[in-house]
């Protein structure tokens, strides 16, 4: 990573991470931030309390001494993550106190997003990755979580224009989904399937997003199905899927590559 790319890019880290702290810290305990339904706090509450555990991770990848690829690809990843979150705060939750807070970090994760690419060494990275990975294992894996995704949610929309039926998935989780999500995963499948080095770099992207935005599915579906405040969703074993993949197949990915520095 050259050095104009990265010092920008520590600093809106850096903001990122202190902003979340507030963001999440509050949430979890200002009482009376969150003016949703108490099963929407709950799933907040869940979402907070993953987002505060990974700023420590988010901060150990962007201010490190050896700045490999990996720990690069593990830091766009978690970006991505903070963009997808937040973008259900800013756009999803009743104004708060923090609506301000998550605009900011809306906008930081983007910008963050837009550099973070730019400053991608292709080169470096085609030389530091050994062929040993199962590629079309992972490609298969993308594609399983934006095939069937992709299938339910685009007949719910083509069935309100068929017979006016409203969607039972939340119009933002589709918006998020159909234009970030699948797309991108399946974007990230063919590329990687084709020895495409994008496809490397924005695989081990979502292949992180799953295992962090799983975790958050998990631990929000088990808080509330444990607390009874709302049903067990019957998409907790997609959830664990995706969680459990998205850990597995990216360490499979990231372990190929030889340490290397992006300077």
């Amino acid at each position: 990573m050259a050095k104009n790319h990265y010092y920008p890019i520590r600093w809106l880290t850096l903001a990122t991470v202190l902003l979340a702290v507030v963001a999440a810290g509050g949430g979890l305990i200002l009482q009376n931030l969150y003016r949703d339904s108490l099963l929407i706090k709950t799933a907040w509450f869940g979402n907070d309390l993953i987002t505060l555990l990974l700023m420590p991770v988010l901060l150990a990848m962007i201010y490190n001494k050896r700045r490999d690829q990996r720990k690069h690809l593990i830091w766009l990843g978690i970006i991505l993550y903070m963009f997808y979150n937040y973008a259900f705060y800013l756009f999803g939750a009743q104004f708060n106190w923090f609506f301000l807070v998550y605009a900011a970090l809306f906008s930081l994760s983007l910008y963050s997003l837009i550099l973070g690419l730019f400053s991608v060494n292709i080169k470096t990275i085609l030389e530091s990755f050994q062929d040993r990975t199962h590629r079309k294992l992972i490609s298969i894996f993308l594609l399983g979580i934006a095939v069937p995704l992709g299938m339910v949610e685009i007949s719910q929309c083509l069935r309100f224009i068929v017979s006016g039926d409203e969607p039972e998935i939340p119009t933002l989780i589709l918006a998020l989904d159909l234009s970030i999500v699948i797309p991108n995963s399946i974007l990230s499948a063919i590329l990687l399937w084709r020895n495409n080095v994008w496809g490397i770099v924005l695989s081990a992207m979502m292949l992180v997003k799953s295992f962090t935005y799983g975790l958050v599915l998990v631990v929000g579906t088990t808080l509330i199905g444990k607390t009874g405040i709302g049903p067990w969703d019957p998409l907790l074993p997609f959830y664990v899927f995706v969680m459990v993949g998205g850990l597995g197949f990216g360490w499979l990915l990231l372990k190929n590559f030889k340490p290397a520095d992006l300077l």
